[in-house]
């Protein structure tokens, strides 16, 4: 860590906490790293000398980011700034006394890790094209304020009171039902239906028909009220070659394009539990409504934003021959950014905000986060684990939160509580929502006794506790005592108190005796299956009385388990062809069906080709090498044909077959039902023996 070309700046902040054992450990041996006090005040110095020598310098304060950050400017700096919170992750802590191996190792973590490859990204352009949809107050009078600001179109959905229409024709104004809004930020589509004989389009705003409608059925908002219409069409006559009203009109469907949208609706337009970018719905609260107008003016612009999730299509379970698997993903994406398409699903880009929870169900790894990747990820917790080891800290717990809201929430648990204990180490993520079973266990095999995830940001924490109660289950079948996963559902800077109790209450659980040597890896199964095969070569349970036990039963959901098959499988092995991972396989020697249990997803897809009804799920964990090896499933003798001998296929298959055909009315004598027994040449010839119909050969001229 000593390079000339590097500099590592520590900052006790006017000696609120102790850095000098760390500066120590952090060192490598060498002499230990120096120990600022007010490194942004009267040692400010020190950081213009490494700036303007071109240093790499990485400075252990988050508070002064922007301080540094236009120093680091005014000097010329080719070389970014890097920052890492010392202060309220490790320093202000009840326990800083015994924080030094934790320190040690969130300074190695943030120093020594190369730099993070960045994620592809996609391009979005958004103009100031603005849909306001409401009732006509509210909406015409938000079109009037943010007319000099974005080009309005107003779709006025419902009336109220004596409300007119503006002077001045400077915008679209339509009326009718919405019926759908798709899109996103920059190309937002809303499709309605014209209710209104009054076609605004085509006004002039003469108001010739309000004057002319003798039950004043007309507002000045230019919008007809059928209960009070009589229909003497006087407007039609006043409104005369404008054509602008129609009682019988036909083409009421309406679509147009947008870039933002703000809902002023009642009931929001989309049903959704994350909005997309560029579409607010703040309901009918003014100082609300206020603040959505201002955020939607930051998305005039063009962005570009991380392309969150990896999709590869050959590893997906949604579907085969239009028969129903894996949902998962579908069912917890939050902005409703994927869905069906064929036989398996489509990730949209544009709608997808990055909570990551799509991977986190996904059995069979087809969906990846990448915003960290797994394997980024993984390497920060196989470092913070090893240099924590090193420097002496011992039961480890890794606690992963999200950046904004867990950040938040850790910093004012340092500032009012007891902050974190000593022993948990904090690893900032994009979303919490993302940390799958493969790195709940590979962060256990890596040598955390405990990991934790903080739940602040989240918004269904439910996949989560799922994925923790699976891994819960593995290990406590494996015989590592205590409890070792644990969701923390403190949702904002409030719950300070509640993250503070999770883990200063939270007993030490029994970890793995000697920490795993591998990285977690970019494919989900293969990351499982690095951990699990050492969490069972270090099982506690395989030193016990007793061993090992064979299986560990699982949930429904678990991404383990086995397919049991009766005996009403015929091996018609419409099952291997649905199988998307090649769990399930026909024999090449017999008629047999083959299963490994390795390869298993329990995603249902055989279940739900099977035309039998003949196969079930079972999810558990085998814990042997059987899990790894094909076992026969389902096996059955050899029909041979009852004329000749000649094998025909699957028994049940064929008898299967024979019963179902054998109440057909081309099959109901004795000889024809036989003929089902026979093989296709044996049948023919069975049929000219025996058919009593004139032959060809015996016809005359």
């Amino acid at each position: 860590m000593r390079d000339s070309g590097k500099q590592i700046r520590l900052c006790d902040c006017n000696h609120s906490y102790s850095l000098d054992e760390a500066a120590k450990a952090a060192a490598g041996g060498d002499a230990a790293l120096p120990v600022h006090h007010a490194l942004c005040g009267r040692e400010l110095p020190v950081l213009e000398a490494d700036l303007a020598a071109g240093c790499e310098v990485a400075v252990s304060c988050t508070q002064e980011t922007a301080l540094f950050g236009e120093l680091a400017e005014e000097a010329g700096a080719v070389r970014p700034l890097r920052f890492f919170n010392l202060r309220e992750t490790a320093g202000w802590s009840a326990e800083s006394a015994q924080a030094a191996p934790k320190l040690a190792a969130l300074i190695a973590a943030a120093t020594a890790l190369p730099e993070i490859e960045p994620v592809p990204g996609v391009q979005i352009k958004a103009g100031r094209g603005l849909l306001i949809v409401g009732e006509a107050g509210v909406a015409l009078g938000w079109a009037e304020r943010l007319a000099a600001s974005f080009e309005v179109s107003v779709l006025i959905t419902e009336r109220a009171g004596e409300v007119e229409l503006p002077a001045q024709n400077a915008y679209p104004v339509w009326s009718g039902q919405a019926r759908s809004l798709t899109g996103h930020l920059g190309a937002f589509e809303l499709a309605w239906e014209q209710h209104n004989p009054i076609d605004l389009d085509l006004c002039v705003r003469c108001h010739a028909c309000v004057k002319a409608c003798p039950e004043g059925a007309i507002g000045y908002d230019l919008q007809v009220d059928l209960g009070r219409c009589a229909g003497h069409r006087a407007c039609i006559a006043a409104c005369g070659e404008i054509g602008a009203i129609d009682f019988a009109r036909r083409d009421t469907a309406r679509r147009e394009r947008f870039d933002l949208v703000l809902d002023l609706s009642a009931e929001p337009l989309l049903k959704r539990v994350e909005y997309p970018d560029g579409y607010a719905a703040p309901g009918r609260d003014p100082f609300d409504q206020a603040l959505a107008v201002q955020a939607l003016g930051e998305f005039v612009g063009e962005f570009e934003k991380p392309r969150y999730v990896a999709f590869e299509a050959g590893l997906c379970a949604h579907s085969r021959a239009k028969k129903p698997g894996c949902n998962n993903c579908i069912e917890v994406c939050s902005t409703e950014a994927i869905r069906a398409d064929g036989n398996v699903i489509t990730v949209d880009p544009y709608l997808c905000k990055g909570c990551g929870t799509c991977s986190t169900v996904c059995p069979s790894g087809a969906l990846a986060f990448q915003y960290p990747r797994v394997a980024d990820l993984g390497l920060q917790v196989k470092t913070l684990l090893a240099e924590y080891a090193a420097a002496g800290g011992r039961d480890a717990c890794v606690l992963f939160h999200s950046a904004e809201a867990g950040g938040k929430l850790i910093e004012r648990l340092a500032r009012r509580g007891r902050g974190l204990p000593a022993r948990v180490i904090p690893v900032e993520v994009w979303s919490a929502d993302a940390i799958g079973l493969d790195l709940l266990l590979g962060s256990v095999a890596l040598g955390a006794c405990q990991v934790a995830v903080l739940a602040a940001g989240s918004h269904d924490a439910a996949p989560l506790k799922a994925q923790a109660g699976h891994g819960a289950a593995i290990l406590a079948g494996l015989g590592y005592s205590g409890e070792h996963l644990r969701i923390i559902e403190a949702m904002d800077a409030d719950d300070w108190r509640q993250l503070e109790t999770a883990l200063w209450d939270w007993a030490p659980a029994a970890g793995v005796a000697r920490a795993a040597s591998f990285r977690l890896l970019p494919k989900k199964r293969e990351t499982l299956d690095l951990a699990l095969r050492h969490l069972i070569a270090e099982a506690p349970a395989a030193r016990a009385e007793g061993g090992l036990p064979a299986q560990i039963e699982l949930k429904a959901g678990a991404p383990f388990g086995q397919v049991l098959a009766t005996e009403a499988c015929t091996l018609c092995m419409a099952c291997t062809g649905a199988c998307p991972a090649g769990a399930l396989r026909a024999a090449g020697d017999s008629y047999r069906l083959d299963f490994i249990e390795k390869n298993c997803l329990q995603c249902g897809l055989c279940v739900s080709s099977c035309p039998e009804t003949a196969l079930s799920l079972q999810p558990r964990l085998l814990l042997d090498d059987a899990a790894r090896r094909a076992r026969p499933l389902r096996e059955a003798d050899i029909f041979h044909c009852t004329s000749c001998g000649k094998p025909m296929g699957a028994a049940p298959m064929i008898q299967a077959m024979i019963a179902r055909l054998a109440g057909h009315s081309m099959f109901a004598s004795d000889a024809e039902r036989a003929r089902l027994s026979m093989c296709g040449d044996c049948r023919v010839v069975d049929l000219m023996k025996h058919e009593n119909s004139l032959k060809a050969w015996d016809m005359k001229e």
